[in-house]
């Protein structure tokens, strides 16, 4: 930190670490520490292939969005270093270790929690973050699966979702348990992907939630955070701050305390509510916090919405409204691009979206957007004015004539003070 004055800060994000909805926390961090040196862990998603794409991705984003540069050590990504014979292995490892142990800001998302805790958990890299914890040397910015490793209890996610694993705790980092947090991370906590089936609760559901919470010792709570939320946890200032689209939740054997956006609660009381010292408690607002400065609405609620004016659009013939919500669309990917954990409704589902906009914009273009009532202005008009003569000589029954042919093909006629006007009918 940059005013030598360090005191342990974590920041926890439930999800969207590298997304449009998370870039004014991260200002805000940046701002309070100037990091001169801030790392990026590649190790949650070390063993994919394209590890290198991720990395540059949330790089990209942290420069662009944050104005903050982010290196990535090397020798972090554990045994998915295929063919890199153990003495460069060695070295590489210790090169990395130096930058994590040197840094003042180091941040780690998207990924396999059981694949990072077995590279983390009892070495080195594990004990330089505990380090962190303890003494405030450098901020921890943990997201989604790497989030997941810092209690004391963490969630294989994939063995259990993917692969049918019967429910059931790793042993994490326990890094929060510097902090006297005795938890179970869960980030994801409100996620909906599932649709017909429950996905909540980093795709437990509950069914598999309760039978996990049986597990915890009666001084431990699931500490569970939504979708595109964030908690700082700064312990200097007794203070938790939650702040993004969702709630933090501390959750003891079904019962849940709820702390919102915007609200902030003392890390004392934190802590009494994980050992379940205290009730349920309604949170406080931070009225020193000022209004976060975040999007009201996510990539998906972005292109949703886009399709519904697109819609209208078709129906109404305008054809300026076609063309900009493919155009926001295509704004929004672009602004989404760096998110490296997409959410249900990712950019590759957005440019999907956009793709079928546009080749019915094309459909569209093809058939004409002339307005119907343009169509018919010239055969309606003369009748109209027909239909008025007969009405003023008196002729009555056939202005009903009329009425009743324009009505029959979808014109609606109404006489009003002020003249004969027709329309088009909803059919």
């Amino acid at each position: 930190m940059s005013d030598g004055a360090r005191t342990p800060l974590l920041v926890l994000m439930g999800s969207g670490e590298t997304a449009p909805t998370m870039v004014s926390v991260h200002r805000e961090i940046a701002a309070r520490l100037c990091p001169a040196l801030a790392v990026l862990l590649d190790t949650p998603y070390g063993f994919q292939e394209n590890v290198a794409e991720i990395s540059s991705r949330a790089q990209a984003y942290f420069e662009r969005s944050v104005g903050l540069r982010v290196d990535v050590p090397s020798g972090l990504r554990g045994c998915a270093e295929i063919g890199v014979d153990a003495r460069e292995a060695g070295t590489r490892a210790d090169v990395g270790l130096a930058a994590v142990r040197g840094a003042d800001w180091v941040f780690a998302g998207p990924g396999s929690p059981s694949y990072a805790l077995a590279q983390w958990r009892g070495g080195p890299v594990g004990e330089a973050l505990a380090d962190h914890a303890r003494t405030g040397r450098a901020a921890l910015v943990f997201a989604s699966a790497a989030a997941c490793t810092l209690g004391a209890y963490a969630l294989p996610v994939y063995e259990i979702y993917k692969s049918g694993v019967r429910p059931h705790w790793l042993e994490g980092l326990d890094v929060l348990g510097h902090l006297g947090l005795k938890v179970a991370m869960i980030p994801h906590f409100d996620n909906a992907e599932g649709g017909t089936h429950d996905t909540r609760y980093c795709y437990l559901g509950e069914r598999r939630l309760r039978v996990l919470e049986e597990d915890l010792p009666d001084d431990a709570a699931v500490l569970g955070l939504d979708e595109h939320t964030s908690a700082m946890v700064d312990v200097g200032r007794d203070l938790v701050e939650v702040r993004g689209r969702g709630v933090m939740t501390v959750r003891r054997c079904g019962d849940s305390a709820v702390v919102p956006s915007g609200s902030s609660m003392s890390l004392t009381e934190l802590r009494a509510l994980v050992r379940g010292e205290v009730a349920r408690r309604d949170a406080r607002p931070e009225e020193e916090i000022p209004e976060p400065a975040v999007p009201s609405v996510t990539l998906r609620d972005t292109v949703v919405g886009c399709e519904r004016r697109f819609e209208v659009g078709v129906r109404e013939g305008d054809a300026d409204a076609l063309v900009r919500a493919v155009l926001e669309i295509d704004a929004a990917v672009a602004e989404w691009a760096g998110d490296t954990e997409e959410d249900e409704g990712g950019t590759d589902w957005a440019r999907d979206v956009m793709r079928s906009l546009v080749v019915r914009l094309g459909q569209t273009a093809g058939r004409g957007l002339a307005d119907p009532r343009d169509v018919l202005e010239p055969a309606v008009e003369p009748l109209i004015g027909v239909r008025a003569e007969l009405r003023r000589t008196g002729a009555f029954s056939l202005a009903d004539t009329v009425r009743d042919a324009l009505q029959a093909v979808g014109v609606e006629v109404h006489d009003t003070p002020d003249g004969t006007h027709w329309r088009l009918g909803a059919s």
